[in-house]
């Protein structure tokens, strides 16, 4: 029998990407369809909002928690959006608006200084106060275009170009993006360490 968690995430992109990848091992629940009240993201690091994500979760629905916390870094804007991806054009700001915000901000950045990184880090916990929660960190290396291009993913995917396959994220389908990405790899280790725990 599958084991039954819980994924802290309102986002359906993100989601949606969870299910796909975790379906043969976990029987996950979205927060979002448990009532769970969020709580903000205090933390100054992915891994540190991913704790407090899957801390919250666990503790209102008694479950174990899956949280993880992703963003773009882009090195010629000192490491941002990083943390604030999600509202980077403001609080409530959709992926439209941060996109071009991003592209408004490297207007002026020349092609070879474009590079960029996605990061995601995963938290695992058994209940609220596991004190070893599993932690799983990785970048996903690209640059940033000039114009979106792609139909496919969400978030800054229509503007992440990626080396290896000469395309920007949202031109890939999504099983050859769940394979190379940030969030893939990451889960796919995740996934490999609970294993060997079981």
């Amino acid at each position: 029998m599958k084991t039954k968690i819980i994924l802290a995430t309102n986002n359906p992109g993100k989601t949606r990407e969870f299910n796909t990848m975790l379906d043969s091992i976990f029987e996950v629940v979205s927060q979002k369809d448990m009532n769970v009240v969020e709580v903000p993201e205090t933390g100054l690091t992915f891994v540190e909002n991913a704790l407090i994500k899957a801390r919250n979760a666990s503790k209102q629905s008694g479950l174990p928690a899956l949280a993880d916390d992703s963003g773009i870094v882009v090195d010629a804007l000192k490491g941002e959006p990083g943390i604030y991806s999600a509202r980077f054009a403001g609080v409530d700001a959709s992926d439209e608006e941060n996109t071009q915000k991003l592209l408004d901000s490297m207007s002026t950045v020349p092609d070879s200084k474009r590079s960029a990184r996605f990061w995601c880090s995963i938290v695992y916990i058994e209940h609220e106060n596991d004190p070893t929660p599993v932690i799983i960190q990785c970048g996903w290396e690209g640059k940033i275009l000039r114009k979106k291009a792609g139909n496919n993913g969400f978030g800054y995917d229509p503007i992440f170009y990626v080396p290896s396959h000469g395309c920007a994220s949202a031109e890939l389908e999504p099983a050859e993006k769940n394979k190379i990405s940030h969030r893939g790899r990451a889960l796919e280790v995740l996934l490999n360490t609970l294993k060997i725990k079981e």
